[in-house]
Formats: structure tokens, sequence, C-alpha cells
């Protein structure tokens, strides 16, 4: 005889997916076109049919900590396809957004994320931090006025000095990285008690999981929303590219220079700063600076005039994209504007770009940047299960 099981509705769940971009869940009626179209949906247990009877009937936990909602990329070929109008892509887009609150620790920082209220709290905290920089520690003239705003050249360091901009990345960093492996390691758990057997290692599964991820090769399989890997592309490429140029700098100039400071007369920067063209570093920031801006503003372009393609994404994907779009062209300005001869302008838009720098790294966990790193764990599970190939 088969055994009846009691199903609870976590109900402030569903509330919080339809909110979040979520909105039209209800009107799915169970057809599985969504799972036919879909070209990354596996054979086996197909997604996202699945997903949007577990959504409606607000089972939380199965699907926060559910691989196959990481394996879709929102092409958004199953919301166009779909006869209801029930856009599965937008809800599984929605509990994305969900497993980062989820999971986050502190918890009150993922919510903060998640609320546009939170919003003016949120950039305070790196305007106050940096402005305390500039009151503190930037160096002053003999009449006790602050050299950069009696110098004619434009210096970054007498603004905000390197050492602390330098003090903040790595501290804050470090502390935040923790903050982060808490989260992802909550995701890792979840996932882990569902019950299927891995088949291979974790750095097994993460090695051959890599090659995907700089490839986008899953991504480029999606159909209707193809133009939005490139864009996503751009902005992966352009990310991993300023933030090879911030650490070559830190290695190169910075860290020799503080271990003179220290005594060990035979370090040395191995270049000087500031950095102009046509040197290798500046090549390379410039070229990632480029590539978010125009990466961040072809995503946002999609977004406003191809919604039905696109689909209406949340709050948290318009607050990544702009933020990062906007600490690329800020970035570029920066050198710009150092070149431009009008000292306020620079120092001021320099300023704009660190809050904006800070903000991205300081909130990650909690914001949309967090899914590079919850993809790659889902990723790499479902290759330790042989879920994908």
């Amino acid at each position: 005889m088969v055994q009846g099981q009691t199903t609870e509705p976590d109900l402030e769940f569903i509330r919080s997916v339809q909110s979040m971009g979520g909105a039209d869940l209800k009107k799915c009626y169970q057809c599985a076109t969504c799972s036919t179209v879909c070209e990354l949906s596996p054979d086996d247990k197909p997604f996202p049919r699945k997903e949007m009877i577990l959504a409606t009937w607000g089972q939380r936990d199965r699907l926060v900590s559910d691989p196959d909602i990481w394996l879709c990329y929102q092409c958004n070929d199953c919301s166009r396809r779909c006869p209801r109008g029930a856009r599965p892509g937008d809800v599984l887009a929605a509990i994305r957004d969900y497993v980062y609150r989820y999971f986050s620790f502190p918890s009150f920082m993922g919510k903060a994320l998640a609320s546009p209220k939170a919003l003016p709290a949120l950039f305070l905290t790196p305007v106050i931090v940096l402005m305390l920089c500039v009151f503190l520690f930037a160096p002053k003239a003999d009449d006790g006025g602050y050299l950069f705003l009696q110098s004619e050249v434009i210096d970054f360091n007498l603004f905000l000095p390197h050492s602390s901009v330098d003090a903040l990345f790595v501290f804050g960093n470090l502390m935040i990285f923790l903050f982060a492996a808490i989260g992802f390691t909550r995701f890792w758990r979840a996932m882990r008690q569902s019950g299927d057997e891995l088949q291979m290692s974790f750095l097994q599964g993460f090695l051959r999981t890599i090659p995907e991820l700089l490839s986008h090769a899953r991504f480029r399989k999606c159909g209707a929303n193809h133009p939005r890997a490139i864009g996503h592309m751009l902005l992966f490429f352009g990310f991993g590219g300023a933030m090879i140029t911030t650490g070559a700098v830190l290695v190169f100039v910075f860290i020799p220079h503080y271990l003179s400071l220290l005594g060990m007369e035979s370090s040395h920067s191995f270049f000087q700063v500031p950095i102009n063209l046509p040197h290798p570093v500046k090549i390379l920031g410039a070229s990632s600076g480029l590539a978010l801006t125009t990466g961040g503003g072809l995503l946002l372009y999609r977004r406003w005039t191809h919604r039905d393609e696109v689909g209406a994404t949340g709050y948290a994907d318009y607050l990544f994209l702009y933020m990062l779009s906007i600490a690329g062209f800020t970035g570029i300005l920066s050198w710009l504007t150092r070149l431009s001869g009008v000292p306020m302008l620079a120092y001021s838009n320099y300023f704009v770009h660190l809050v904006c720098v800070y903000f991205l790294l300081w909130y990650m966990p909690y914001s949309k940047f967090a899914h590079m790193i919850y993809r790659t764990l889902a990723l790499t599970y479902a290759r330790c299960i042989h879920r994908v190939g």
C-alpha cells in the first residue's frame, strides 16, 4: 500500500520567491513544456518542471539545496514557450537570489542586500570608512592643510594613501572571505544531505568544472537569450582582469615597498606608480575596465529593451550590474581624469570608484556576486554525482 506524505508549505518562502522575480509562479499547471524545450536539462529528472512543483508547494529546504537550479542559466527558452506565462526561468532566478540570503553569515546582511530600503546604509559604510582614511591619513603641509588640496600635481597617494587603501583591501577581504566561506560551506553540506553518492572527489569535480566556467560552454547553448552569454563573458573576464591588475600592483609595487620600510633593503618595486600606457599592467587594467563597462551596459540594455527574452530579473540582479558597470567606468575615468590636470575632478571620481569597489567586495557573500561561487560549487557537486558530464 502506498504511504501518504504530509507536505507543509513554507508560505514566507513562496512570497519571497514571488517578490524577487517569480511573481507568476502560481500560473504553472505542470504541462512540462519548460523541461522539454530546455537544451541544458538532463533526461533524468529534468528541470525546471520539478522545481516549479516544489516552489508552488513552498518546499524551501529541498530547493535551496537543489544543484539543478544552478544548471539553469536563465536563457528563458522555457519562459517564452510556457503556455501559461508562468516564466520558469524567472522563478529559478528568484530561488537563486533567495539562496544568497538563506545561507549568508551573518544572516541580517543577506536580508539587507535583498532590500532596497537598506541601500543607503550599505553605501554609507564604505563612504564613511574612506572619508575617515582621507581625514586621518592624507599627508598634510606645514600649515596643517592637506597636500592634495594645495598641490597642482594629481597624486592619488596624497588624497587616499595607498597604505590605507591596501589595508582596507587586504584585511577587509580576509574578514569577508571568512564570512563567505561559512555560507558556502553551509550550501555544500545542504547539497550533500540529499543522499546522492559522490562518484569522484571534490577536487576532481572542481577541476572538470573550471574549463566550463572559463568557456561558458553550457551558457552558450542557450537559445533565446544567447547574446546574454557575450555580456556575461565580458563581465567575467573584465572582473578577473581587474583583480589580476590589482594583485599585480600589490605584489610588484606595494609589498616590496612595505618590506623595504621594514628594513629589507634588498626589496624594491618592479615598476613605479602611476602606471601609464603602454605598460602591460595598464593595458590589462584599461581593457578590463572597458570589458566591465561594455558587458554591464550590454546586459542592462537587453534587460531594458528585451524583457521577454531576458526575464524580469529582480533587484539583486540590477544592483550588481549597476555597481559592476560603474566600477569599471570610474576605473577608466580614474586614469583619464588624472591626465586631465583637474585635481578635484580626479579625486572625486577616484573616491566614487573605490566606494563601488569596496561595495562589491565587502558585500560579495550576500549579493549577486556570490552566484559565481554558488554556481561553481553546484556544478562541481553535479559532476561529482554524475548529474552532468
